[in-house]
Formats: C-alpha cells, sequence, structure tokens
C-alpha cells in the first residue's frame, strides 16, 4: 500500500507532523539549555499546564501522555527541584491537587519565552492570516481524528 505524499515533498502528513514536532522540541531543548534549564518535553508540558492552575496527577499524566507512576517519579523530581508542591485536595482527602512554587512560577515565566521564541522562529515568514489558517487546519486534522465518529 503506498502512502500518501504532499505535492514534492516525498513525505507523509505524519512524517511531517513528527518532523516538525522534533525539531521544535530540539529547538527547545537547544533555548532551555542557554538559560540553564535541564528539562525533559514531559516534565515542561508539566510546567505548563501547572502554570493555568493546580492539577491532579491524573490530569497531568494525561497531559503529558504518561502513566500515572511515571508521572508520580516525574513529580518527585520536580518537587525535589522546588519547582511544584503537592496539597491535600480539601474536597477528597485522597487525592493530592499539585501547584506551582514561588520558584516554579519564576522558572515558568523564563520558559514559556522560550517557548514563544520558539514558535515565532517556526512561523517566521507567514502573515497572521497563514498563521491562523495553519492553526486552524491543524485543529481541524487533529479533531477529525480524536472525536467519536458519527
Amino acid at each position: 500500500m503506498n502512502t500518501p505524499s504532499f505535492h514534492g515533498s516525498g513525505a507523509s502528513l505524519g512524517l511531517l507532523f513528527r518532523q516538525l514536532r522534533d525539531a521544535m522540541w530540539a529547538r527547545m531543548k537547544l533555548e532551555l539549555s542557554d538559560l540553564g534549564h535541564d528539562l525533559t518535553f514531559s516534565q515542561y508540558v508539566t510546567l505548563k499546564k501547572l502554570a493555568i492552575g493546580p492539577a491532579g496527577v491524573t490530569d497531568l499524566a494525561r497531559a503529558a501522555e504518561l502513566n500515572p507512576g511515571a508521572m508520580t517519579r516525574l513529580l518527585d523530581r520536580l518537587e525535589a527541584k522546588g519547582l511544584v508542591a503537592r496539597t491535600a485536595d480539601p474536597a477528597d482527602r485522597r487525592a493530592l491537587n499539585i501547584h506551582l512554587t514561588e520558584s516554579g512560577l519564576l522558572i515558568w515565566q523564563d520558559i514559556n519565552k522560550c517557548g514563544e521564541r520558539v514558535r515565532e522562529r517556526a512561523l517566521a515568514g507567514m502573515s497572521e492570516a497563514e498563521r491562523s489558517l495553519l492553526t486552524q487546519l491543524l485543529e481541524r486534522a487533529r479533531n477529525n481524528l480524536t472525536s467519536p465518529e458519527s
């Protein structure tokens, strides 16, 4: 079975997505390294999610595409660095809420600026209309694959 390719590129859509993700993360690692931050992709995703607000282990694991056990170990490492803290959920004694510490918030501001530079580099030369269209098309492709079939 032949894999469809796109005009002149010889690459499949899935391969292009993977190459883009890998290239963005490679650039992000360089940006982070230049500022002295040693973070994995999963740690970055976790800090990004926590920058929005406190979350539970299950939600964080889902966002980082990890199993809950692996997320617990990741949180142990971030907690040892002083970036996150766990507090008891007032609504459920068995559950924990994870949130960024003051140090975590400060580092997130640095990390977020790295992300902005990487996104800007990836979208260089595109007009605002092209950027918007690209985002809309990518969201549509994602939604086509993740929404329940009719």
